[in-house]
């Protein structure tokens, strides 16, 4: 009992620190120049690429730049293309941060991953995110890919966490068009940022602090119940594409994941769900500390070939 009350007294000291901290929009430029470096550092390179190209989709108003990863194992004519989106809370990281997840992903799958570098809040709020990978997207589905191999009737969306985020909504508005959907330990919904059953893993609520980042940041004075940010909330959720769902055990989103999982499937909608128990939120970036972030982007791409092979 006296530990117990040890750990509670701890977690309560760790809460009244974290509310006491007010960051600024200027400083997350550091905070993802950190991000970036810790990736750098504890992150094992991916398997080499046949080939690795750099550029734009143009838009009438900005540029959304793009890496797109072709594996040695890929089609030589036009073939099935990932559309990957990055998390970081909708405020940081970039396609170099998750350049080891897409590789291992395009490796194994032996097909293109495009992976997208859309606008950041606090400098873009919402809509910016959504809307940069939305028009990715439809870039793809006209067939302006084409000259680098992306067969526009062949298509996936993914992400991890804010990707994850947008992977979702746009499989639920592209469902006709899609033929996979990756969401990798996904934010689902922004109406409620504690977990509903709170365990020994959040009694820090780190996730909480983070989240509220978002929701000032990010979200700013937009309806969290739009099924744009909280994917979650969309009632149809028949044909869409099959889904791979990964969830962990030391990540407050767990339970949102779970339940988006059972969602599809009460609508009949396939999907291959991995639950990591011993993970917390973001490991896949750091796979020299996680042997497990090498080892389940093999088998996501594995689907994503299973899926996309027709």
């Amino acid at each position: 009992m006296a530990v117990e009350k040890r750990k509670m007294n701890l977690a309560e000291e760790w809460k009244l620190q974290l509310d006491k901290i007010k960051l600024k929009p200027d400083q997350i430029y550091s905070i993802h120049n950190k991000i970036r470096t810790l990736t750098n550092k504890f992150d094992v390179p991916g398997p080499e690429m046949r080939d690795v190209f750099d550029f734009d989709i143009h838009h009438e108003n900005f540029p959304v730049p793009v890496r797109l990863y072709v594996p040695k194992g890929a089609a030589r004519e036009n073939g099935p293309c990932l559309v990957y989106l990055h998390g970081g809370g909708f405020v940081t990281c970039s396609v170099d941060s998750h350049e080891g997840v897409c590789l291992r992903i395009a490796d194994s799958s032996k097909m293109r991953v495009l992976s997208v570098d859309y606008r950041l809040a606090p400098q873009y709020a919402f809509p910016a995110g959504p809307d940069d990978c939305e028009l990715v997207l439809n870039w793809a589905l006209q067939g302006n890919g084409l000259q680098y191999g992306i067969d526009a009737t062949r298509l996936g969306i993914g992400g991890d966490s804010a990707g994850g985020n947008m992977a979702a909504y746009l499989a639920q508005k592209y469902r006709e068009d899609l033929k996979v959907q990756i969401l990798l330990y996904p934010l689902m919904q922004m109406a409620e940022i504690k977990p509903q059953k709170p365990g020994p893993q959040d009694m820090l609520q780190l996730g909480v602090v983070a989240l509220k980042f978002v929701l000032k940041y990010y979200v700013v004075d937009a309806d969290v119940t739009s099924t744009r940010i909280s994917p979650l909330f969309e009632k149809d959720l028949k044909n869409l594409p099959p889904a791979y769902i990964l969830t962990c055990g030391l990540d407050p989103l767990r339970e949102e994941g779970l339940l988006y999982k059972q969602y599809l499937e009460d609508n009949d909608i396939p999907v291959k769900y991995v639950h990591e128990k011993a993970m917390p939120h973001g490991f896949l970036n750091f796979s020299k500390a996680f042997p497990k972030a090498r080892t389940l982007p093999i088998e996501t791409g594995k689907f994503v070939h299973k899926a996309l092979r027709y």
